[in-house]
């Protein structure tokens, strides 16, 4: 732990700056691959219960990171080395975290390619905020700290290594040698303030209650048949309460929010396949009920509880949830060898999901249960779900009798087609289990009001929000006579256009939604015209207004309502405060910036919030509610000041069918007017609203760092892209090639002859297809891009499973119909067809494990070109998905795009693996990243 004053914080500061980091932009020094591992991410911030105490990680991209602990109106911070995930007690005097190991000794064991249980592991970290005092246990498994006052913790931990035997011989030794039990693990209850600790052995599931004041705990007992004990420890007490000590197997345990109650899954079967029945247990009473019956009599016939259900209590604990299933089915003895097995899969044109889709979600089939409540108090059970109702939705905090229900097996065939996701509704009443259909192929929004009297929804077919009466069946559309639109106003692919969504439901039971700026309250039962909330600020301003929930708790919209706002037209960004009693709008910040991550103390009026711009980082600020008295209390990268950075413009343009469109510009911080530029086009549908976003420096999943490239002399150009049913392409075309006709008319310092083009994925697609319409770029690059629409639309997304049909049909591909149908616009859409036209030098990436685009695009593309003599390169990185995940091959892409935009377009020396290639026999061994001065 090192703690610094504020002072001398400051005055580190300010040595720092005049010894390491200049102050003139022209002594800065471009970014280049190095700083990556060491720039700064903070994270999980979070502000304790009474507003004093802040906390946050500051972790390096690569290594050791701190937590820092932020006193509030104090002049010094405390910092716990490699501080991870942190949680303040409910009454904010303990901070509990996770304490990582250390990157190089995790470095060392991956190395020694040690198994996943002898890797380092975490430890726990207890930091008592008065006394400053560090408590440390090892081999940490997890933790749960209390929600309500209660200054005990409770957490898991793996066992020590036992002591090596010396010569013991007893008689049980000298056996041959059974297979090693599961020890399960050491489970401790501690007291953080007055060090009073319980430790229990051998357990193997645990659960804390919301109020710290009961464990429950499943313990295996070392008996030469696999036996289990489960109990729960009352903490105020000091007591162990046990309910249940018996052979067989449990898992699953669940206390209710105070504690009183329990509820866990128990088999006595020894088979593979178990059948687990549901137990109940009231610690105060000693009472140990069997809620599924013996041999399951309480439940539908044949069914049994399942092991992958989770089980649960409602907030009020006079429900308790749980899954069920048909079964378990028999799993019959294996009598073939290898060589006479046959695997097969078999597609039918019945299913309703694709083999893939089928294959892709296995696991999940296999573990699919069906909701069941038990209410205690009248011993009750109600199957809530079944295979014809596989879904039901379960609010905790619900005190009334209904739930919804959602089945969309009427609708799964059209999936692989359709790019809505269709599904039939149900009203469920969790006393009587009774289900009503209420609503038939509903694609978006449903809501149920807290006092359950009426259901919302957005029927997508005539873009209108409708309310459904629970009590007299009507259903009654409420925003039709309203002259303002509340369907996505930029929706431009060839389906119905989404609901800009809700807020929620006021105290009143009114709803609030949302048009594309202002918010409206709308009265379910008709008495009330529907009210502009806000006055029609938003939409006079251009502002889009958004509620953002400061208490998890809350069953309603607050009275005071926090909304975010961004400025569509300056990309201006900041809060407003609504008050749903007066209907006054207030505006609080409003700064040509970003915000995030806003977070209120439970207990006082005090908010902790990030804010960005391109050239600040996100850090960290704390403020009074209304976002007076703001302080920054973070400086995540100092040495940002040593760098060249760059800045965004908004720039304007008419396209060339006369549209008016919006982009961002970013230049080099140290911009000179009167030189030449080389400038890069990168876009991605529409990009304008994160003019003012962030870009730390590091490796590249994908697509290029508008700081890297900036910091080392490039121009960026990212326009806005706006689209014609049938014609995505030529619509990337009118504005991506007008938009860089514009500003290359418009400034002078742009290099035409130095221009470069960049895009992944959708953008890949649109890269490759811009360079077969005109010669005006002298480099691209493209990730992971469809070239051949006509192949590509047979094909399946292996990430999910899904048919691709869906995408050209309705969504982002905008082809508006089928293959047989359209098939001219898919052949002129694609730029496989038109590769001959080709004349600028292209770099693709197109990984072996893509599960968004098949791969075998990349290659039809690599081929053609190949084949027709144009320059091309193709980086496919074995074993990768769509994006690169991991850190080296995305330090590796990051190197050879900046090489390859560097040569065309600097005139930098050609790298080895650009004039050469790497032969297959090298691979591994040399990655060819030297430069060829011979040019």
């Amino acid at each position: 732990m090192m703690k610094y004053s504020g002072i001398f914080a400051i005055l580190l500061s300010f040595l720092v700056a005049c010894f390491n980091y200049p102050a003139s932009g022209q002594d800065k020094i471009p970014l280049d691959h190095s700083v990556y591992d060491h720039w700064q991410v903070l994270k999980n911030p979070l502000i304790s219960n009474d507003g004093k105490q802040v906390v946050f990680e500051i972790d390096p991209q690569k290594g050791d990171g701190n937590l820092v602990l932020y006193h509030v109106g104090s002049t010094e911070n405390d910092t716990l080395p490699r501080g991870a995930l942190p949680s303040f007690m409910p009454n904010s005097d303990v901070l509990v975290f996770r304490i990582k190991p250390q990157f190089d000794l995790v470095r060392r064991a991956k190395l020694k390619k040690l198994k996943k249980d002898k890797m380092p592991k975490d430890s726990l970290g207890i930091w008592v905020i008065g006394s400053k005092k560090l408590i440390k246990f090892p081999n940490l498994e997890s933790f749960s700290v209390p929600e309500k006052g209660s200054d005990w913790i409770a957490f898991l931990m793996k066992r020590p290594e036992p002591a090596k035997a010396g010569n013991d011989t007893t008689s049980h030794q000298k056996e041959k040698p059974k297979k090693k039990k599961k020890e399960g693990k050491l489970l401790v209850i501690y007291n953080p303030l007055t060090g009073d600790s319980v430790t229990f052995g051998h357990i193997t599931h645990y659960a804390f209650s919301k109020n710290g004041q009961a464990c429950a705990m499943i313990r295996m007992n070392h008996d030469t048949v696999d036996s289990v004990s489960v109990s729960v420890y009352d903490i105020g007490k000091r007591k162990l309460i046990n309910a249940l000590d018996r052979n067989g197997f449990s898992k699953n345990i669940s206390l209710d929010e105070k504690g009183e109650q329990m509820a866990f899954t128990f088999s006595a079967d020894t088979a593979k396949q178990k059948a687990y029945g549901l137990y109940y247990f009231n610690p105060s009473k000693k009472k140990l009920l069997s809620v599924s019956g013996k041999d399951f009599s309480r439940l539908t016939e044949g069914w049994s509880v399942s092991e992958y259900g989770k089980v649960f209590f409602n907030k009020k604990g006079d429900e308790l949830y749980f899954g069920v299933v048909p079964g378990p089915v028999p799993v019959p003895k294996d009598t073939l060898t290898e060589d006479e097995k046959v695997s097969l899969d078999i597609w039918n044109w019945q299913d309703s999901l694709l083999q893939p889709q089928q294959l892709k979600q296995l696991d999940r089939e296999k573990k699919r249960n069906y909701m069941a409540v038990y209410f205690p108090k009248n011993d009750k059970i109600v199957q809530l779900g079944g295979p014809q109702l596989e879904d039901v939705s379960v609010n905790p905090k619900a005190e009334n009798i209904y739930s919804l229900g959602f089945d969309d097996r009427p609708y799964r065939k059209m999936i692989s087609w359709s790019g809505n996701r269709y599904e039939d509704v149900y009203l469920v009443n969790r006393q009587s289990g009774e289900r009503k259909k209420i609503l038939e192929k509903v694609a978006s929004y449903v809501s149920l009001s807290p006092a359950q009297h009426y259901v919302a929804w957005y029927n997508i077919a005539d873009s209108s929000w409708n309310i459904y009466n629970i009590k007299t069946g009507v259903d009654t559309n409420v925003t039709g006579a309203l002259d303002v639109n509340f369907y996505n106003e930029w929706n431009d692919v060839p389906k119905e256009a989404g609901a800009y969504g809700y807020a929620g439901w006021t105290e009143n039971e009114d709803l609030v939604l949302y048009d594309r700026y202002d918010l409206w309250l709308i009265d379910p039962s008709g008495k009330n015209k529907p009210l502009n909330l806000t006055k029609g600020e938003g939409r006079k301003n251009k502002v889009q207004l958004r509620y953002r929930q400061l208490d998890r708790e809350e069953t309603h919209l607050a009275n005071l309502m926090l909304l975010s706002a961004f400025n569509e037209k300056n990309k201006d960004a900041g809060y407003y405060h609504l008050s749903l009693k007066d209907n006054t709008l207030n505006r609080l910040i409003m700064e040509p910036a970003w915000f995030k991550n806003v977070k209120k103390a439970k207990e006082a009026n005090r908010l902790i919030w990030q804010r960005e711009t391109f050239t600040d980082y996100p850090d960290l600020y704390i403020s009074n509610a209304d976002f007076s008295n703001k302080l920054k209390i973070s400086t995540a990268n100092p040495q940002q000041e040593k760098y060249i950075w760059g800045t965004t413009e908004l720039v304007n343009w008419v396209s060339f069918d006369g549209d008016s469109v919006q982009g961002i510009m970013v230049k080099p911080e140290n911009f000179d007017p009167s030189k030449k530029y080389p400038m890069l086009v990168y876009f991605y549908e529409r990009s304008s609203q994160r003019l003012n976003r962030y870009y730390i420096p590091k490796p590249i999943r994908s697509v290029i760092n508008w700081t890297y490239y900036a910091s080392n002399g490039y121009l960026i150009f990212i326009p806005d892209i706006k689209y014609k049913v049938g014609y995505p392409g030529p619509s990337a075309f009118n504005y991506i090639v007008s938009g860089t006709q514009s500003m290359c008319d418009r400034y002078p310092f742009i290099d035409r002859s130095r221009l470069g083009i960049q895009g992944q994925s959708w953008g890949g697609y649109e890269t490759a297809y811009v360079i077969t319409q005109t010669a005006m770029f002298r480099a691209a690059m493209a990730g992971a891009p469809v070239s051949n629409m006509t192949s590509a639309y047979g094909g399946i997304r292996w990430g999910s499973g899904l048919s691709r049909a869906f995408q050209y049909e309705e969504t982002q591909s905008r082809i508006g119909g089928t293959l047989w149908d359209k098939l001219p616009l898919y052949m002129l859409n694609s730029p496989l067809f038109s590769a001959e036209r080709i004349e600028t030098p292209l770099l693709m990436m197109h990984n072996d494990h893509d599960g968004a685009v098949p791969w075998y695009q990349g290659i039809e593309f690599f081929n053609a070109l190949r084949r027709l003599n144009k320059p091309v390169w193709m980086l496919v990185y074995n074993g990768a998905p769509h994006n690169l995940s991991r850190w080296a091959d995305m330090e590796d892409l990051t190197k050879r795009m900046q090489q390859f935009f560097d040569y065309y377009l600097k005139g930098a020396p050609k790298p080895v693996w650009m004039k050469y290639g790497i032969p297959a026999i090298e691979k591994g061994k040399n990655f060819g990243f030297s430069l060829d001065n011979q040019r």
